[in-house]
């Protein structure tokens, strides 16, 4: 039988798991879909993914795609696999069939992603591993104003963690923006193409030196052009980072 490519989108809560790749001896999220999709379809399915993301990022639109036999409706094919993927904080969103050109990787042209904070003095309860607690008050607006010294083409050897294995520095972003989801909740959403290991959370790690006052709006700037990874900001943690969407 002739196997048909499925793109399907997911979401995920990455705090249990080892980041999202397959791993001999680590919880990876691509791991347990594999498992589903050999519980369901009884033999080994690859499952590619739109991007990697770290050790305690979460996923709300990660997309990915998979060869295997059209046994089963769309429907049924993702109630199953999210029956199989239990009880792990792992699901499928939607599932269709595709051509077998479309690659999750490769065939995009956009990556999303959202980095939580909340802003207050008293600790997290209900979004505790969701979001990262800044106890000194930020002024958004400043940090809206700097951040957009990264929109457009730069070299970002500054943001670029020491394990990243790209070829090259140069990236072009999209858009960084700032909004208030609530009182004290604040989200980054970040626009490209593509990005450098880890270059969100060391943005947003300098972002927040710019925000609590301890650098001004230029710090940014000043950090594009030094190209140095030694003058980068904290690093900020993963678990207020969101693989948000993709486009085609």
């Amino acid at each position: 039988m002739t196997l048909q490519r499925y793109k399907a989108t997911i979401e995920y809560d990455g705090t249990p798991f080892n980041g999202w790749q397959a791993q001999p001896n680590a919880l990876g999220v691509q791991s347990i879909l594999e498992k589903s999709a050999f519980d369901l379809f009884k033999q080994p399915i690859e499952i590619i993914g739109a991007g990697r993301t770290d050790t305690g990022v979460h996923a709300k639109g990660q997309v990915i795609h998979f060869d295997a036999k059209p046994l089963y409706s769309a429907d049924k094919m993702k109630d199953a696999l999210n029956f199989y993927l239990k009880p792990y904080p792992v699901c499928l969103l939607d599932i269709q069939p595709i051509s077998s050109e479309f690659h999750a990787r490769f065939s995009a042209i956009m990556r999303e992603y959202e980095y939580h904070i909340v802003n207050r003095r008293s600790p997290l309860t209900f979004l505790l591993n969701r979001a990262l607690l800044v106890q000194k008050p930020l002024n958004i607006t400043k940090m809206q104003q700097s951040a957009q010294s990264f929109v457009g083409r730069h070299d970002l050897t500054t943001f670029r963690a020491s394990g990243c294995q790209a070829k090259s520095p140069v990236r072009t972003i999209d858009s960084v923006d700032f909004t208030y989801l609530d009182t004290h909740y604040i989200m980054m959403r970040v626009r490209a193409k593509s990005f450098l290991y880890n270059q969100i959370r060391s943005m947003i790690g300098s972002l927040i030196r710019v925000g609590d006052g301890s650098e001004d709006i230029d710090y940014i700037e000043k950090l594009i052009k030094a190209t140095d990874r030694t003058k980068c900001g904290p690093v900020a943690p993963p678990h207020g980072l969101y693989f948000s969407r993709v486009e085609y």
